[in-house]
């Protein structure tokens, strides 16, 4: 393994997006990390949340089986779960086992709401912890309902990325203490963090409140999206008066004589403005007519547009992988510089001979997933 992160030892117990994509981020940055799976379950090289890993099947109701997966954790450096709380105490992996078992372990919990609290024990998904958060308010257009983000704030940006610096930062206090210690990221505590800037505002009495308009809510006629003639968008985001300036250059709207830019009761007419000139040519064609300038306009990509764009294939921005286009590593580091990702696989004897296992456990781990 390469990256800064190469030497870690991490032992992922598989669960849904936010955990995996902690482990993916560890991976990506160099740790080796073995996934542990259910029986039967086959490797998919379209998991992509599951690339860099090896991958052991092990039945962890199996006595047998979970004293062989401890086994693994007690050559950890970091564990990782994402189950309800109480499921790994009572599968005889809870934190306790395993600190006791190995002091120096970085236990990594994630969960949507947290390790105790009144709604703990129950289910929920993105939407709900970012409801619960504050986050999913503002988002959408004034006079109609919140729009979900995707699943970004509260699994991937609030949970999964919260975790990975949460296991990060136990690692490191780890080189003064000696001491392992058990990290509880939980998505609704993550998708509040992600707040923070938007109370800021609050504070300073620059956020009416009003969904859809405010300065970063689509609400300023200057940081939207808007649609052009071929049917795509461009997202602008001219905010500082010289960059205002260069967008209205471009759009030969400089001597139109249009409504201060901070007048928030005319912001309608701006919006019109701006919306029938972009109107006017392809999205494409505004890129050129804006490229090079400090307009801050961009074109709105596809997924699948994004990763063939100049400038994202100038920094290697996307990869592909066993055929599959993908999102490459990130951050990059100047001199342990993260390798190219590789397809998530069925472990090995090979690829599990750096944890120090006896033969019997490796043999018992790989045979348990039948034929790699």
């Amino acid at each position: 393994m390469t990256g800064p992160l190469a030497g870690i030892r991490v032992v992922e117990l598989a669960g849904l997006a936010p955990g995996p994509f902690a482990a993916m981020v560890l991976a990506d940055l160099g740790a080796d990390v073995v996934r542990v799976d259910r029986p039967g379950t086959t490797p998919d090289p379209t998991d992509l949340l599951a690339r860099n890993r090896t991958v052991v099947a092990a039945d962890l109701k199996d006595p047998d089986t979970r004293d062989r997966v401890l086994r693994l954790v007690d050559r950890a450096d970091v564990l990782v779960e994402g189950f309800r709380p109480g499921v790994t105490e009572r599968l005889g992996l809870g934190p306790d086992v395993c600190l006791a078992r190995n002091p120096g372990l970085v236990y990594g919990r994630m969960t949507g709401w947290g390790q105790d609290g009144p709604l703990a024990p129950t289910a929920g998904h993105d939407i709900n912890y970012i409801s619960l958060a504050g986050a999913l308010h503002p988002i959408g257009p004034a006079g109609a309902p919140p729009v979900p983000p995707l699943n970004l704030v509260g699994d991937f940006g609030g949970g999964g990325l919260l975790l990975a610096l949460g296991c990060l930062a136990a690692l490191l206090e780890r080189r003064h203490s000696g001491a392992g210690q058990v990290v509880d990221a939980a998505m609704v505590d993550g998708a509040g963090l992600l707040t923070t800037h938007l109370h800021m505002l609050l504070a300073q009495g620059m956020w009416p409140g009003e969904r859809g308009r405010n300065l970063l809510d689509g609400g300023a006629p200057f940081y939207r999206a808007y649609p052009t003639s071929d049917g795509r968008h461009v997202g602008v985001g001219a905010i500082e008066p010289a960059f205002y300036a260069a967008l209205l250059d471009g759009l030969g709207l400089a001597d139109a004589g249009l409504p201060d830019q901070l007048d928030r009761d005319r912001w309608p007419e701006l919006e019109a403005a701006f919306a029938t000139a972009f109107a006017s040519r392809t999205r494409d064609e505004w890129e050129r007519v804006f490229a090079g300038t400090d307009a801050c306009v961009s074109p709105v990509l596809t997924p699948a547009e994004a990763t063939t764009h100049p400038h994202q294939a100038h920094r290697g921005g996307f990869t592909t992988v066993a055929g599959v286009p993908q999102p490459a590593p990130a951050p990059r580091f100047g001199r342990s510089a993260t390798g190219i990702p590789t397809p998530v696989a069925r472990a090995t004897e090979d690829t599990l001979a750096s944890w120090r296992l006896s033969t019997e456990d490796v043999e018992r781990l790989v045979d348990e997933g039948g034929d790699p």
